[in-house]
């Protein structure tokens, strides 16, 4: 075995070449991109010499994604990509000081992967198909964390001179909101709107009873509220202004992105088996998909991908202490579209609604009993995708039912 350290930057490589018995054999900063690759080839010939077919190159790597990663993966080396976390945790087994370089790093790395490889996760094998799908959901949710964002942002603004504005209009992000806030970003300018400029707004977007909003929405806008000097809110309704351009913009990429999603996610062939799991529809299904991936593979058994996900807890045990916990470190985007995906089957499957009440019957609070639906649902997940099955609710609760028959 040949095994790599490799110190990723945005503008170079360093890498660092080591044998099985931890021998350094080079060491080199490499620039990024084809040249870079081709000199890393290069320093791998010429350690493996006539034996190349017969000797396994393994990559340890800060990363699981980019052109390089790929490349790598390409060339027939195994890629593991290695948590920056455990890097500096194994860093301090050879010394306290807290020095660091990156040259430092690539030895690390090509320590790591000698020496303890049996303990790391290889780059998943994902399909191109998954790939997309993971592209275009993550940028369809990370625009919607921004738009939340900046519509929390929007609100802060409007009470600190414009409290009329958050009392009137109860959904900020709203096209009908943005469009009269558009129009008036200011106290004033807002008792000037007339009843018929607010309804056209809220039909415009497809409101109900749209009469009696627009009554409400101008009687509140023409009420009394404290104020700013004119000087400090007409700067607020600039900053208004641009708020409302940003988050009508970002309405309509959340719109297209989510077309894209859709396509991307039912061209895939799990996707028929993950949405017919309760509580999962195209969106938060392809979200799933995006950060579980389809690498048939990578996940051993259940418990695998419930420690994966992060829904199944964690003990520690010291002496006669003893406490089971969540698992605080986790994948953000995976547990937040799987507790979505657990609170949503409450409605959806009555096993999964009867699990989660005897949970709460037994003291866990909410959030406790959804991790643990969540869990389960993983697990049921896990059966479907290994013997290509669709979810069945008979199949997936029948052991529940017996034991509480027991």
């Amino acid at each position: 075995m040949l095994f790599v350290g490799d110190d990723w930057a945005e503008s170079h490589h360093d890498v660092e070449l080591m044998d099985a018995k931890g021998r350094r054999l080079a060491k080199a900063r490499l620039p990024e991109g084809v040249a870079g690759m081709a000199r890393l080839h290069a320093m791998i010939g010429e350690q493996l010499g006539q034996d190349a077919e017969d000797v396994e190159v393994i990559v340890g790597i800060e990363t699981d994604r980019g052109p390089w990663v790929q490349a790598l993966i390409a060339a027939g080396y195994t890629v593991f990509a290695v948590n920056p976390l455990s890097v500096a945790r194994y860093r301090e087994r050879h010394g306290v000081s807290g020095a660091k370089s990156d040259a430092a790093d690539a030895l690390t790395l090509a320590d790591m992967v000698c020496t303890d490889s049996y303990q790391l996760r290889p780059v998943a094998g994902d399909t191109d198909q998954a790939e997309a799908v993971k592209v275009v959901a993550r940028a369809h949710k990370t625009l919607i964390w921004e738009r939340t964002r900046h519509t929390q942002r929007l609100r802060h603004a409007l009470r600190d001179y414009f409290p009329a504005a958050v009392e009137a209009f109860t959904d900020l992000d709203a096209g009908d909101t943005l469009e009269l806030l558009g129009k008036a970003p200011d106290p004033d300018a807002a008792a000037r709107l007339s009843l018929n400029q607010i309804r056209a707004a809220l039909k415009r977007a497809r409101g109900r009873d749209v009469d009696t909003k627009a009554a409400a929405i101008q009687a509140v806008l023409r009420a009394d509220h404290l104020g700013q000097p004119a000087v400090v809110t007409a700067a607020y309704a600039a900053t208004t202004r641009a708020a409302v351009a940003v988050l009508t913009t970002l309405r309509e990429q959340v719109k297209e992105l989510e077309k894209q999603v859709q396509a991307h996610f039912g061209r895939h062939p799990d996707a028929e088996i993950i949405l017919s799991q309760p509580g999962l529809g195209p969106i938060l299904g392809a979200r799933v998909l995006a950060e579980f991936g389809d690498d048939p593979d990578r996940f051993a058994t259940a418990k695998c991908r419930k420690n994966y996900a992060a829904t199944s807890p964690i003990t520690r045990a010291s002496g006669k202490k003893k406490a089971v916990l969540a698992r605080f470190v986790h994948n953000d985007r995976l547990i937040d579209a799987l507790m979505t995906q657990a609170f949503a089957a409450l409605n959806a499957s009555p096993g999964a609604r009867a699990y989660y009440d005897q949970l709460r019957a037994r003291g866990a609070g909410h959030n406790p009993a959804l991790r643990q639906l969540a869990n389960r649902l993983v697990g049921i997940l896990h059966g479907c995708l290994k013997t290509r099955t669709l979810y069945n609710e008979t199949t997936a609760w029948s052991h529940r039912v017996e034991k509480t028959a027991a």
